[in-house]
């Protein structure tokens, strides 16, 4: 079994910065671990994932966050981070962290074996 909780969401206007975090605990070894987004009324999109190692990161083919998010993990392995710059209104949504055990691929990452419970985020103009 594996627990997640995210951290570190908020309301900030639009340019600010914001890092996420997931603490992970339980089974996490050989997981890959990264962050859905979904915003109002839209379907859950992949934005980033990293290695149980922190050596192989993931992003979203997607042109939604590129250059502007980072994913990170810290030297245990156990916390999980998404530096966000230059947010836009359009990056409001609830950010997911999440736990599978397959790599993603262009926009796509599944399956999706655990879940947090979500942070939300909103960028005002």
């Amino acid at each position: 079994q594996v627990r997640l909780v995210e951290s570190g969401g908020g309301m900030v206007q639009a340019g600010a910065s914001l890092r996420l975090a997931c603490e992970a605990s339980g089974r996490t070894f050989t997981y890959i671990m990264g962050w859905f987004r979904q915003a109002p009324g839209k379907e859950r999109e992949f934005v980033a994932a990293i290695s149980w190692s922190g050596l192989t990161t993931y992003y979203t083919d997607s042109d939604s966050v590129k250059g502007r998010f980072t994913i990170s993990k810290d030297s245990a392995k156990t916390t999980m981070y998404l530096q966000m710059n230059t947010l836009k209104p359009e990056d409001t949504a609830i950010y997911y962290c999440a736990v599978g055990g397959a790599q993603p691929y262009g926009s796509r990452w599944r399956p999706i074996d655990y879940w947090g419970q979500g942070t939300q985020v909103t960028v005002s103009p």
